[in-house]
């Protein structure tokens, strides 16, 4: 099971703002839908990416077919389809990698591919797999605890991890 430090997920959580979801979804009952809502609300951009849907809007964000389809700049691909799709979805990702300005690779939970990560990372991308933004974001930022969520501290302050209040504060 791949393994990251905290410092290296809050700097990839710090330095994007634009993220292409692959395998977003209409449907609000599917996780892609609640953590695409979840990383409008903090302020990134998304753009969802499902061939089924191009055209159409997912919580008022246009949906694209492909990741050609998608405005630059983009900083990460978010990967919310199985993982035998994942090295598909990273040559795809790789040949809109200067185009897009790319700089992360990311595979949501279960998602995991060691042949798409190590083209990703051979061609210089950070790469984070079985692991979600969403979770990760409030984890980091203390939020999760805020809602009830046991952080296994004792506390009565917001913790400090990203900025003042917890905000994650990006670059």
């Amino acid at each position: 099971m791949p393994t990251y430090t905290d410092d290296y997920i809050k700097s990839i959580l710090r330095s994007t703002k634009v993220i292409a979801m692959v395998g977003a979804s209409g449907n609000e009952m599917r996780p892609s839908y609640f953590a695409m809502k979840y990383l409008l609300a903090k302020g990134f951009v998304i753009h969802p990416i499902n061939p089924g849907m191009a055209g159409q809007k997912i919580l008022g964000q246009t949906v694209y077919a492909a990741l050609e389809d998608v405005p630059a700049p983009v900083d990460m691909v978010d990967i919310f389809r199985a993982s035998e799709a994942a090295p598909g979805i990273v040559q795809e990702a790789l040949a809109e990698k200067d185009r897009l300005g790319l700089k992360t690779v990311w595979m949501q939970l279960s998602v995991i591919s060691e042949e798409a990560a190590e083209m990703a990372r051979a061609a210089g991308l950070n790469v984070v797999m079985d692991r979600c933004p969403k979770i990760e974001y409030g984890r980091l930022s203390g939020e999760i605890g805020w809602m009830g969520v046991s952080r296994g501290v004792i506390d009565n302050r917001k913790p400090l991890l990203f900025g003042k209040g917890g905000s994650l504060k990006r670059g």
